[in-house]
């Protein structure tokens, strides 16, 4: 693993069907493997797809991806959230579930590479419904059987310290625990009520502007490097929409290390504190390094 590591992006996702919206079928194919050339380019030697069952997963179309472009991808098992679960879920039992990640995490994603990831499994606005909640019973069986990293997804930021806490109620390793999209809280008491926990959590939505100013992103970022809280965080991006890519007139993919490392490094935060972010903690997560 060398390089720079995005630690929550999707590099097909179709979220079209419950959305009824066709932007949120990311399936250029072609502008993609552009996009994650110039990533290469710019250092980014991994990508972590959160990609998961019930978000049009495509294990065989991220495979390529990675073989064409040079960008290591790691594919992910595990479901989302409501109203994006699949079937499976309802009809299942938590230690079915949780069988089904082992097997993926063990054996492989429908006969291609092993997920080496456990996510993103989500909960939902202010409230961690009941079929969430046996989503993340399985996860904690299969990562503790497994030993797989685990990463959620908090919409808007919302149950995040929730998730930490449940979590943790596991003999799980919460160092290799990443709570997503925490910077949407816009709250950094909040997040320093996550931190304390001992999970990582994720600054992975730069960029979007309209939920958060990235001016505030690193402002915040700026605070939990004074307060030496850098080595539990991670950066990503998130995007979902072919509206997102840059031939649609989006940010795109390299918006992350073009345009927002450039504004960390004018707000004084050091290079070292990037390379946590960016290097350091990903390994620890991935491989426990």
């Amino acid at each position: 693993m060398s390089g720079y590591t995005l630690m929550h992006e999707h590099t097909t996702i179709d979220l079209s069907g419950v959305k009824k919206d066709m932007d949120c079928r990311l399936d250029c194919y072609d502008e993609t493997v552009k996009e994650y050339h110039r990533l290469h380019e710019l250092g980014v030697g991994t990508i972590v797809d959160v990609t998961c069952d019930g978000m049009g997963r495509n294990p065989e179309y991220v495979s390529r991806v990675e073989e064409e472009t040079g960008v290591h991808i790691v594919q992910s098992t595990g479901f989302y959230k409501e109203p994006f679960l699949p079937e499976r879920v309802y009809g299942s039992t938590v230690e079915q579930l949780a069988q089904w990640m082992i097997g993926e995490v063990t054996k492989g994603i429908e006969n291609g590479p092993k997920a080496g990831m456990i996510g993103e499994i989500g909960t939902s606005k202010d409230v961690m419904t009941d079929e969430e909640r046996k989503v993340f019973d399985a996860a904690i069986l299969a990562a503790e059987e497994t030993k797989a990293p685990i990463y959620t997804h908090t919409t808007l930021g919302t149950c995040g310290l929730e998730q930490a806490l449940y979590l943790r109620r596991s003999s799980l390793d919460l160092s290799r625990v990443v709570i997503g999209h925490m910077d949407l809280s816009g709250d950094l008491d909040y997040i320093r009520r996550v931190l304390a926990t001992g999970v990582t959590i994720g600054f992975d939505t730069v960029g979007k502007k309209a939920y958060l100013p990235d001016e505030t992103r690193v402002e915040f970022l700026k605070a939990l490097e004074a307060e030496g809280m850098l080595g539990q965080v991670v950066l990503s991006m998130d995007l979902t929409r072919k509206s997102h890519l840059a031939y649609k007139g989006g940010i795109g993919y390299s918006y992350l290390i073009e345009t927002f490392l450039p504004m960390l490094k004018e707000a004084g935060i050091a290079e070292e504190s990037i390379q946590k972010m960016l290097v350091d903690n990903p390994k620890r997560i991935l491989y426990g390094e």
